[in-house]
Order: structure tokens, then C-alpha cells, then sequence
């Protein structure tokens, strides 16, 4: 239809009459302007599926009802004639109820049968109405090189302080392939001002690089008592009304737990998404079968609890005793986690002076546990911070880069102002894989003292 407005006199008579209406009803609202924004795609986002090499999931939502919604998709191109070659995909929509009592429309399509390492153009839209023409790239259907960046709890202040770790997230590593958060992504799960602010700090970023997410304690209600059936370890009780609305995410995990608890791998990754506030047996009966059928050359856990905690007043033995042997078991590389508002990197539950005698004597690494937060929510360290991990930092908002080769991941730390606090490697040898530093000096710890933190600052990191 858009070639019709280029090619012909009468349609593009046609145009013209049609820019000089839409002045008229920008210069004068009415009903069409109205309605024009309650169709008005936003909150667009991409999550990867658990075919990342041929397909990609993309949702948003709009504030009215839309009769016919959809995505236009095409391989990506030099020339704007992007239409010509596009096809349409529709949309599945549902109803939410927003806390304040009003409804919108939530909408998700799933791209399907696409080439792997290609790039795709795309839209989103209905009525008329469609969202700017954005950019993604499937996965290779290898395993090749790929960095991700990794994030943990915004929560607190999104756009107007954590805004920044995501735009110095971005220029530290604009060609990411994804932004993986390990929950609490907000305060209040049921508030969805809270969830517009986070749309908010990163933009249009989402809509170019897949984001993907796992529920923290803060995306739970919590139960007012104790649960009939609620087993040991769980806390909460009923997901936020917006989780599963506004993302599309894997369907592979266990009954009960869908889009909380998944897998996917990605280009000789295996990633596992775990949910640490529900289920925690069926969670551990169903890893054990992921990870005992996983062949990917490396393995990433994530998870919202830590299961070595090095914050005040923090810790979940009944995590830790149900998962660590299974990661110990399988070899697992890498566990991502947040909760404690603090970073904490440990390379071996035993402390750190025991894990550099193992790696003196050419012990293989096992699974190395890091902890980070990117919002302004801080907490003390606790009396093991000094001796179980390796490195620490509180009062800090940071957040983390992963490259991944076939032989080595790369992890590096940053402040949100930009400046290297941690990183280290993983790297896969004949004697079996080892953990070795960055070939660069690393700055003093940041630690609170006198009330003071590094930067000379009143100290916010408190006691939970």
C-alpha cells in the first residue's frame, strides 16, 4: 500500500490530503487524535525464545483495544523501502487490569523461521497505527563469540538514578546480544507506574536488544500467613499481575512456574532461569534433567537469591543445600544472582584463601557465584565478606559484561560511572578450567567506613 503513495499521482494527491488532515487534528485534538494515541504501540520489548537462532518473541501494549494487531517483519536493508518485502505476523492480545482500575491491551507475536545471523527490521502496530521500524539479529546456529551484559536490582529509583548504569551499560557495550536481570526489577510488582519507569531508563533499547528477565521477591505479593502446602525456603506468594502481560519469554520450565523458570542456549551457552521464591524442589527435579541433557560447552545459572550471601543479615541455607551439590554435579560455570543490594564475587564456599590454594595446586574451578546490584538500594557486608569471597564492593551501583568464546568467559565489573572494579576469566585447559585475573590492576575494595563510603560520601548501605 505504501508503494501505491510513491507511484501514482492520485495517490500521492492522496498524501497530501491526508498530511494536511493529520495537521489538522494535531493542531486540533479530537476524536481521531485520541484514538490514534490510545493505539500508539509502547513498552516494546524483545526476549529471546529457546530457538534464538530462528526466532525472536517481541511484546508491547496500548492503551486501547486494537481490532487487528500485529508485527511486520523483514530482513534488514540498506534502502527505506522496508514494506516491500515484509510480511505480516498476528498478534495474541489480553486484557489487564492496571492497579489504578483502568484497562489496556497487552500484545506479543513470536517471529518464526528466520535465518540465523541475520539481521530483521521490524514493526509493531494495529488501526493504522504502528510503532518506528526497529532493528534485531538472530543467534548464530554455532557457538561463536557473544558478549551479554548482566544486571542486578534496579528497583529503587529506576529512571531517575538507574537509568545511568543502563546508558553507561550501553556505551561500555552497545553491540551486546542481550541485558540479562536477575529480578527485583522494581519496588512494587503490582504498581505499574514502577514498571513504566522502567521502560523508561533504557528507552528504545529493548526493542533492539532482547531482554531477559526472572522474578525477584519484589515482582511477588507476599502472603499476609503461611500458605497451605508452602514448602521450606518460600517466602512469597502470588506472581505481579504485569509479569507475563508485558514479556514473552521460554515456555520449557515446569508446571506452575511458566515465563519465570526456563532455559536457553545460545551459541554454545546453555543459560538456566530460575525462580528462588517458589517450588524449589520441582525447580531442583527439573534442573537436574536440563543440566544432565545439556550439550552446551558452557553452563550459566541465574537466580534471584544468592545461595552464599554476603549482605547483612542475609542467607538461604535451604537454597544452597538444595542446589549447590546439583551445580557442583554438573559442572555449572557461571551463577548470576542479586538480592543482597551489594557485589560479592566467591570462587569457592570455603573461603578465599581456600580457593587460592586449590588453584595453586592446579585444582579444576568450580562454579563461581557472583552477586551485583545496579540500583540505588544498598546493604552493609557481613562478617564472612571479609573471607569467603574473593571481592566485595558496597555502597556501589555496577553493572557487568560477559564474553563468551569457545574456550573462555570473560567477566569484567564496572560503576556506574564507568570505571573497572572486578573481572576475571574462565578458561577451559587440558588440566580441566581454571579461574585467572585480568591482566590489570583492580582498585581498592569499596567498602563504608566511619560512615564514609570510597567516594567520601555519606555511606547509604544499611542493615537489612
Amino acid at each position: 500500500m505504501a508503494q501505491g503513495i510513491r507511484r501514482t499521482t492520485a495517490a500521492n494527491t492522496a498524501a497530501i490530503a491526508i498530511l494536511y488532515f493529520s495537521l489538522l487534528v494535531i493542531n486540533l485534538p479530537g476524536s481521531a487524535a485520541l484514538a490514534a494515541g490510545a493505539f500508539e504501540p509502547d513498552r516494546i520489548i524483545l526476549n529471546l525464545t529457546e530457538t534464538p537462532a530462528t526466532s525472536m518473541a517481541v511484546t508491547w501494549r496500548t492503551a486501547g483495544k486494537i481490532k487487528d494487531p500485529k508485527a511486520q517483519i523483514t530482513v534488514a536493508v540498506a534502502a527505506p523501502a522496508l514494506e516491500e518485502n515484509a510480511w505480516f505476523v498476528d498478534a495474541v492480545t489480553e486484557s489487564v487490569t492496571l492497579d489504578n482500575g483502568k484497562t489496556v491491551s497487552a500484545h506479543s507475536v513470536i517471529f518464526k523461521d528466520l535465518d540465523p545471523g541475520t539481521l530483521y527490521a521490524y514493526r509493531v502496530g494495529g488501526n493504522d497505527v504502528w510503532s518506528e521500524w526497529n532493528h534485531f539479529r538472530t543467534a548464530s546456529g554455532e557457538p561463536a563469540p557473544f558478549k551479554f551484559l548482566y544486571f542486578g536490582d534496579p528497583q529503587n529509583d529506576i529512571e531517575s538514578m538507574c537509568s545511568r548504569v543502563f546508558r553507561a551499560a550501553y556505551s561500555k557495550a552497545p553491540d551486546a546480544a542481550f541485558w540479562h536481570f536477575v529480578g527485583d526489577i522494581v519496588n512494587n510488582g503490582e504498581n505499574d507506574s514502577e514498571w513504566g519507569e522502567f521502560y523508561r531508563s533504557f528507552g528504545w533499547i529493548s526493542r533492539s536488544t532482547p531482554f531477559m528477565l526472572l522474578p525477584g521477591n519484589h515482582e511477588y505479593k507476599k502472603s499476609p500467613a503461611p500458605v497451605a502446602g508452602q514448602k521450606s525456603g518460600e517466602e512469597q506468594k502470588g506472581l505481579s499481575r504485569y509479569w507475563r502481560p508485558q514479556f514473552t519469554l521460554p515456555l520449557n520450565g515446569p508446571e506452575g512456574l511458566e515465563e519465570t523458570v526456563y532455559y536457553y542456549d545460545y551459541q554454545g551457552v546453555r543459560f538456566i532461569m530460575l525462580n528462588g521464591n517458589e517450588m524449589l524442589e520441582e525447580q531442583a527435579k527439573w534442573i537436574k534433567k536440563v543440566l544432565a541433557a545439556n550439550p552446551q560447552r558452557w553452563t550459566i545459572v541465574a537466580i534471584h537469591q544468592p545461595f552464599y550471601s554476603t549482605g547483612k543479615n542475609r542467607d538461604n541455607i535451604y537454597h544452597q543445600k538444595l542446589f549447590t551439590p546439583i551445580f557442583d554435579k554438573y559442572e555449572v560455570d557461571l551463577v548470576l544472582q542479586g538480592h543482597d543490594h551489594c557485589y560479592s564475587r566467591l570462587s569457592d564456599p570455603a573461603g578465599k584463601a581456600a580457593g587460592e590454594a586449590g588453584r595453586a595446586a592446579g585444582k579444576p574451578q568450580g562454579p563461581v557465584y557472583l552477586v551485583s546490584v545496579a540500583g540505588t538500594k544498598q546493604y552493609g557486608l557481613n562478617d564472612r565478606a571479609g573471607t569467603q569471597p574473593d571481592r566485595v564492593a558496597e555502597d556501589t551501583m555496577l553493572y557487568q559484561t560477559v564474553d563468551v568464546t569457545p574456550d573462555r568467559l570473560t567477566v569484567r565489573a564496572f560503576t556506574a560511572d564507568g570505571r573497572l572494579y572486578d573481572g576475571f576469566e574462565l578458561v577451559r585447559t587440558v588440566r580441566g578450567k581454571e579461574l585467572r585475573p585480568l591482566d590489570t590492576t583492580l582498585p581498592p575494595s569499596r567498602l563504608c567506613a566511619q560512615g564514609r563510603n570510597a567516594d567520601g560520601l555519606p555511606c547509604s548501605a544499611k542493615d537489612r
